[in-house]
């Protein structure tokens, strides 16, 4: 599994140190140290991840996640000395995939490296076009529509959307879903997928104070209708 990963971190012996791991696992590297080099680099030609530390000169981690979203549905995962769970949202409420906070062990920075492009292969790889309650959810080309609008979607909420067109009227854990966006060797936060919902209802309901497809079942999890609104 071969990937160009962008290294988007300022302090030059971690970015290195970064850098040379992923040389060892077979990757294509690219380190930048501001924010406003990653997004010239993202943009000139689209990585395989991002590897993006928040505190950045230039444009910070948030707001180069921010951008990184606008453009399209690149995974990211965050490396930062924040460790306190409103950062973790804050990352994730802007798209990022997962979050590693520093000091990080190098051993589990590839792991997870390893299972976010495992994760972003697999929803490729996967099964035929997907439909339910008017959401169609396309894994060969990683595209979702909503009654035949596009709509832009993180790896997170890709692997949620999947899961539940794939069973409409299912009704999911929090730790289910987790399993499906994060694998179940991953060290996170069932809050991430409120997080999650909060953003797809924002994306395929008319109205995300009163959902009609991605709906709530209080004190099980949740479920997407099988009927279009």
């Amino acid at each position: 599994m071969c990937a160009r990963i962008l290294i988007v971190e300022d302090d030059t012996l971690q970015a290195e140190l970064v850098r040379r791991l992923l040389l060892q696992e077979g990757h294509t590297p690219v380190v930048v140290h501001d924010g406003r080099a990653a997004l010239d680099e993202a943009r000139r030609r689209r990585p395989d991840l991002v590897v993006l530390d928040l505190m950045l000169p230039e444009v910070d981690g948030l707001g180069v996640c921010r951008a990184l979203r606008r453009d399209g549905d690149v995974p990211v995962l965050m490396l930062t000395a924040r460790s306190t769970e409103d950062d973790l949202l804050r990352g994730l409420e802007l798209g990022a995939d997962d979050y590693m906070t520093k000091p990080y062990s190098p051993r589990e920075l590839l792991a997870r490296i390893r299972t976010v492009l495992r994760r972003t292969l697999r929803a490729a790889d996967a099964s035929p076009v997907l439909r339910a309650g008017g959401v169609t959810v396309d894994p060969l080309r990683h595209e979702v529509t909503c009654d035949g609008v596009p709509i832009p979607c993180t790896p997170g909420e890709f692997a949620i959307l999947h899961a539940m067109t794939a069973e409409p009227g299912r009704v999911f854990s929090r730790r289910q879903l987790l399993q499906h966006t994060k694998g179940q060797d991953r060290a996170s936060t069932e809050r991430a997928i409120d997080v999650h919902i909060l953003n797809l209802r924002k994306k395929i309901e008319a109205d995300p104070g009163r959902p009609v497809r991605l709906l709530t079942v209080f004190g099980v999890g949740y479920k997407l209708t099988g009927r279009p609104s």
